[in-house]
């Protein structure tokens, strides 16, 4: 049985920035990117306004590569939106790199969204019938032509109206020639905070890239708000709708930074208290505790602190090979394994291991950890893992298998164990994963197939008939 790679691919990152004087904002928001480059690989692109017109520059790559210097040396003006992207709606080539960048009768407008919209292909079909034409194939255009289309009542009701139209997951940042704008899904699935630098306001997806600006935290968007900053300051909307906060789990589980806090939980400390609970739920008699780098490490801490085994480094990560690298074929994929992770022999050899990590999706590079642990001598390897068992896909903004590839949708967790070839085979229980999360409500779809937006949203009719 094969199964490709052993993760969930992240969604995107978004970073803005408002001031009321006129300064170098690209640098702000290249820095700012930097601490969000874990969330996206593929492209990155900054759009700034210099109160005048708003300008756009984005490529393929990494933030270092796609952003040069002589670009940002140009970036001077009030407000700009950056945005990282892994694509999880269309193909990756730079015309769906973000932020996208419209002109309309009012003027310019460009945005970034992070998360996936479960009505895009039914709005972009009603506003393709009304006369829209589309330049990508990403649901962010959606957004954009639903604001353009409304622009007679003004960029804030435009927005406003577009947010009814949609469903699904977003953070979504927007910019005009003044004012930026900040929205968040009614069910926060997606992360959005503000923060403040000095006089100047900046919206960001995790609060570790206000900190890497030197800014502090101000709070979190809530689920359903939409934020205005213009030179006046910042103003807060509702969307009327019924919100109940159900950020991702994995935010928490993988995605998130260590040092971010989201949503007033600290991503670093849940990790550790899943382990915590991971050791009370799947003891295990062992002589050292490892983690996968790097997000399984903070919950191999805690299953070392609730056991007291000794925690010790088990693998060596390979920090020039980034989550990007590619290999060509199924058997140098797994092959692959070794290229980023390289186990430490002298702490493994003649050892009874417990081997920690956050998730497992298809199952490839588990079993490949497990075989170069026993290489090394490992004379056991018991696995444990930090969050529930990932039994269902993922509509909302996370590269998800289909459930046929997911190897927790066929088999239980002895079942896997076996088929990885492990010791044992351990996952946290949703209660265990909750406890470490404060107990408060979060979209757990991949876990319990259950999720805060049903079906694909048949759009009202009426917003999209054509104007004669």
């Amino acid at each position: 049985m094969h199964y490709g790679l052993d993760k969930f691919k992240e969604e995107c990152g978004v970073f803005g920035i408002f001031s009321k004087e006129k300064k170098n904002v690209g640098d702000v928001v290249y820095y700012g990117l930097f601490a969000l480059q874990h969330r996206g690989q593929e492209s990155a692109g900054i759009a700034y306004t210099d109160g005048q017109k708003v300008s756009l520059k984005k490529e393929m790559g990494l933030v270092g590569d796609a952003l040069k210097k002589e670009d940002l040396e140009t970036m001077v003006g009030y407000s700009a939106i950056g945005h990282v992207r892994y694509s999880t709606t269309g193909d990756s080539n730079v015309q769906n790199a973000q932020p996208l960048l419209s002109k309309y009768k009012l003027g310019s407008i460009s945005i970034a969204h992070n998360g996936n919209l479960v009505n895009a292909d039914i709005v972009r079909e009603l506003l393709e019938e009304g006369g829209c034409i589309f330049q990508t194939s990403i649901d962010s255009e959606v957004v954009l032509n639903l604001i353009a289309r409304g622009y007679k009542k003004g960029i804030e009701r435009a927005c406003f109206d577009a947010i009814q139209a949609i469903k699904g997951s977003y953070a979504i940042l927007i910019l005009t020639e003044d004012r930026l704008i900040g929205v968040r899904d009614p069910n926060g699935i997606r992360p959005l905070c503000i923060g403040r630098l000095g006089d100047d306001y900046i919206l960001s997806s995790e609060s570790c890239a206000i900190d890497a600006v030197g800014g502090e935290f101000y709070r979190d968007v809530q689920p359903g708000e939409i934020v205005v900053i213009d030179k006046d300051g910042l103003r807060s909307y509702n969307m009327g709708e019924r919100t109940s906060l159900k950020t991702c789990a994995f935010e928490y589980i993988y995605f998130a930074r260590p040092d971010s806090t989201i949503d007033g939980i600290n991503v670093y400390q849940s990790r550790v208290k899943a382990g915590e609970n991971l050791f009370k739920e799947k003891p295990c008699n062992a002589d050292i505790v490892i983690g996968v780098p790097d997000s399984g490490t903070h919950s191999a801490v805690g299953y070392a602190k609730a056991s007291g085994i000794p925690y010790e480094i088990g693998f060596v990560k390979n920090k020039y090979v980034g989550r990007t690298f590619i290999a060509p074929t199924q058997e140098l994929r797994e092959t692959a394994v070794s290229m980023k992770l390289n186990p430490l022999k002298v702490n493994i050899e003649g050892k009874r291991v417990v081997l920690v990590d956050d998730s497992i999706v298809r199952g490839t590079t588990m079993k490949r950890l497990i075989e170069l642990l026993r290489k090394s001598g490992a004379k056991e390897v018991h696995v444990r893992i930090a969050s529930p068992i990932v039994a269902y896909p993922c509509y909302f903004g996370i590269d998800t298998p289909r459930r046929s590839q997911l190897i927790g949708s066929s088999l239980s967790e002895e079942e896997m164990g076996i088929e990885l070839s492990s010791d044992s085979m351990g996952f946290l229980s949703i209660g265990g994963l909750l406890d470490s999360l404060d107990s408060k409500s979060f979209c757990l779809g991949c876990f319990n197939g259950i999720y805060p937006v049903s079906a694909p949203f048949e759009a009202d009719k009426f917003m999209f008939e054509r104007k004669e």
